[in-house]
Parts: C-alpha cells; structure tokens; sequence
C-alpha cells in the first residue's frame, strides 16, 4: 500500500459520548457483578439446605451493614440488567432507534431502575 499505518477503527477519543456507550457498558458490569451476587445467593441456599446452625452463620453475615450495601448494589444491578433487557427487546422488534427515543428510553431505564431499586432496598433489606 502506502505505508501509511491506520487504524483498523476509529479510536474512543473520535467518538462522542452517547446514553447508549454508557448503558451498553453499564450493561455488561451489572451483568458481571450479578454473577458475584449469583455465588452469595448461592451460599445462602447452600446454608439454608446445611441446617439452622449454618444458616445462623451466614444471616449472621448477610445481616451486617456492609452486606446489606451489597445486597442494595446487586438489587440496582438486577432491576438494570432487566430494564435495559427490556429495551433491547423494543430494538430487537424493530422499535425506538430513533434519537429522540432512544435518548428517552435509555433514561427512562436509569430512573426506573434507580426508583426501583431504592424502593425494593428500603422496603426489604433495610
């Protein structure tokens, strides 16, 4: 060719910042961090199964504050993960690629899920 080295596609610094970048990133955290969440529901089950002293053990763990902060984090990343779920069944049927709707839906899914998430924590783990 030329000999002129390019890139093989545009770097992050070309791209502008959109709603979409962030959810789709914040998408694919949450569904990592579920998976944590996944292994303590897990051990909790696992507990419940071993008897009333194992049990005792680990609600004795799951009670504590700094659990109860975790458990919140997990109960946001889950009502996240299922309202952008949500959503990409619209796109998957074709519906809301327009601007304007997708700016709308893609707050529309950080409110819900803030809402939510705020409400399901006050309402049971707290």
């Amino acid at each position: 060719m030329d000999g002129v080295e390019r890139p093989l596609s545009p770097h992050l610094q070309v791209y502008r910042f959109q709603i979409t970048m962030v959810l789709s990133s914040l998408h694919r955290i949450t569904g990592l961090l579920l998976t944590v969440g996944a292994v303590a529901f897990a051990w909790w089950l696992i507990a419940l199964a071993s008897g009333p002293e194992a049990y005792r053990s680990v609600e004795l763990l799951y009670s504590t504050w700094p659990f109860k902060l975790l458990l919140t984090g997990w109960t946001f990343c889950f009502f996240f993960h299922l309202c952008n779920g949500v959503r990409h069944l619209f796109w998957d049927a074709g519906r809301g690629f327009e601007p304007a709707q997708y700016r709308a839906s893609g707050w529309a899914v950080v409110v819900v899920s803030m809402v939510v998430s705020a409400g399901y924590s006050f309402l049971v783990i707290f």
